[in-house]
C-alpha cells in the first residue's frame, strides 16, 4: 500500500493502490472498450444517427463505466482483506463468495 498526502488536509492518509497485475490488466480492458463505444458515440453523432440510437448507446458506455468502477472497488477490497487478514486459504474460500455477492449486488445500485 502507498501512503499519500492529503494535499487537503495536509496529512498523511492511507492510499490503497491496485497492485494485482491481473486485476489492472481487467480494468484497463474494460476502460478501452468503453473508450472505443464513446468513439463510436462520437461517429454516430457526426453521421447524423436517430437520438434514440445515440442515447442507447451512451446508456450502454455509462453501464459499461459503472461495471468498472464496482469491480475496481471490489478489487481494492480484495487487496486490502489479504493485507490485513494474510493469505489464509481457508479464509480466501470463505471470502470470495461474499466479495462476489457483494460485486453483484453493488451492481445494481442506481
Amino acid at each position: 500500500m502507498t501512503i499519500l498526502k492529503d494535499p487537503i488536509a495536509n496529512e498523511d492518509c492511507a492510499m490503497a493502490v491496485l497492485t494485482d497485475e491481473k486485476n489492472r490488466t481487467d480494468l484497463l480492458n474494460r476502460l478501452k472498450r468503453a473508450e472505443g463505444q464513446l468513439r463510436g458515440i462520437q461517429r454516430m453523432i457526426d453521421e447524423g444517427e436517430p437520438c434514440l440510437d445515440i442515447a442507447n448507446q451512451m446508456a450502454a458506455v455509462r453501464k459499461a463505466l459503472d461495471s468498472t468502477y464496482v469491480r475496481m472497488t471490489v478489487c481494492f477490497m480484495e487487496q486490502e482483506l489479504d493485507l490485513r487478514l494474510g493469505s489464509d486459504p481457508t479464509l480466501h474460500a470463505k471470502l470470495g463468495p461474499m466479495l462476489e455477492d457483494i460485486q453483484s449486488l453493488l451492481g445494481k445500485v442506481r
